[in-house]
């Protein structure tokens, strides 16, 4: 479940808004996402795993974690250094250059039936 935006890393690229399949963000006033609606997160890790600056945190837990205290920022990125996506991003970053989105919209859904 998605429990962390590290402000002070986003550079405002709404990759995470846009790779979320359930709507959790909402951007904020000042340029930074909010997580809106955490009880709607999947715990797919599209938000994280596309993050260009490392900023976000997905805990592998369904549920939010219940002692917020156990957070650092050494778990920030994990998913992204996982998938070989590399953890800390360089300056390059801050062009929020990354891997394309591969859906417009929400992504595909099975039929009905």
């Amino acid at each position: 479940m998605i429990e962390l935006v590290l402000g002070q890393a986003c550079i405002g690229c709404d990759k995470c808004i846009e790779a979320c399949p359930t709507d959790v963000f909402e951007r904020g006033t000042d340029g930074i996402p909010e997580i809106a609606r955490q009880s709607d997160c999947q715990t797919c890790f599209m938000c994280e795993a596309y993050c260009p600056a490392d900023a976000l945190y997905v805990s592998p837990e369904s549920t939010p974690l219940s002692d917020r205290s156990v957070l650092d920022d050494a778990a920030v990125g994990s998913y992204r250094e996982k998938l070989g996506w590399g953890k800390g991003r360089t300056v390059g970053s801050l062009l929020a250059v990354g891997p394309a989105i591969p859906h417009d919209g929400q992504p595909p859904r099975l039929p009905a039936g």
